[in-house]
């Protein structure tokens, strides 16, 4: 990659990022919002440079696809407070479960949606970086996928030439189907992004959510454990620099129910072989049941 390639200086300038606002209230008007916009200087002060806001669009969205705009008064206070606070926000559409359900709804809406931020924030908070959307995934197809890509980027792109765009391959936490994922080659503001939550029997032990998932009381970093890792990531790189493009690393995380130490050994791991490979990264999450900061919310 080259060194001055815009999108390797963007990705760079990402540095150490948190996920937020997932499952906040904020967006249903304050109800059940424990999140403070203060908390955007916390995360500053503890030494992060941007955080990955998650939205769902999809919950405001009328029938013809506007977006509530009360929601959107919402994010760009959101928005605002991020960068008022020194922190890079990534608005990342999170509809990964509505969108692997009903793909052509999906395509529909997410080119509705970006064609509405697109406008919105032209000529606007110019350090905010778009994230097309959350974790696609199987069964959606390969080819789905990359069609909804080229038609979000057309979108994008036929009102704001240079923002910075982040994309996922379908099944963003499998390296091995980075290979489907088409990029236009000219277009040289999209940043790359995967997911790792490997070994899940151990990333998500004791959730609830999970029926009969892995127990708690698990433990990592066997060499066993850092071989797997370190070859993952390795696999990543690869591809990503035979197509010149950065690399996001954008949720990586330990469910609470694992031990502190286990945890710690973890995301320190994941942050080191992702520092070693010049990767920004955000943590899952802020707050909730992931928790990375210790907070009264």
């Amino acid at each position: 990659m080259a060194a001055d390639d815009p999108a390797t200086a963007a990705a760079r300038q990402l540095g150490r990022g948190i996920n937020v606002l997932g499952y906040d209230g904020l967006w249903d008007g304050g109800v059940d919002a424990p999140f403070r916009f203060r908390n955007f200087r916390r995360i500053r002060e503890a030494g992060f440079q941007h955080v990955r806001i998650n939205f769902h669009a999809f919950r405001y969205m009328n029938a013809d696809g506007i977006v509530d705009p009360v929601v959107l008064a919402a994010l760009d206070d959101a928005v605002t407070a991020t960068i008022a606070a020194g922190l890079i926000p990534v608005i990342d559409e999170h509809n990964s479960d509505e969108c692997v359900t009903d793909v052509p709804r999906c395509k529909n809406l997410l080119i509705a949606f970006w064609q509405q931020i697109a406008n919105r924030y032209r000529g606007k908070y110019p350090s905010a970086m778009f994230e097309i959307l959350n974790e696609p995934g199987a069964p959606m197809t390969f080819a789905a996928w990359n069609e909804i890509v080229s038609a979000v980027l057309a979108t994008i792109r036929s009102v704001d030439r240079t923002r910075f765009v982040i994309v996922a391959a379908l099944n963003s936490q499998d390296p091995e189907d980075l290979q489907t994922l088409q990029l236009p080659e000219d277009d040289r503001h999209i940043i790359l992004t995967v997911h790792y939550y490997k070994p899940f029997a151990f990333t998500h032990q004791g959730a609830p959510w999970i029926p009969n998932g892995p127990k708690a009381g698990q433990s990592w970093g066997s060499a066993t454990d850092i071989a797997a890792l370190t070859r993952d990531f390795a696999a990543v790189d690869r591809w990503a620099k035979a197509q010149r493009r950065p690399v996001y690393l954008g949720e990586f995380g330990v469910y609470e129910a694992a031990a502190m130490a286990e945890r710690t050994r973890y995301m320190s791991a994941i942050v080191r072989a992702a520092e070693q490979l010049n990767w920004p990264w955000a943590a899952w999450q802020f707050d909730h049941d992931f928790a990375v900061f210790d907070t009264d919310r």
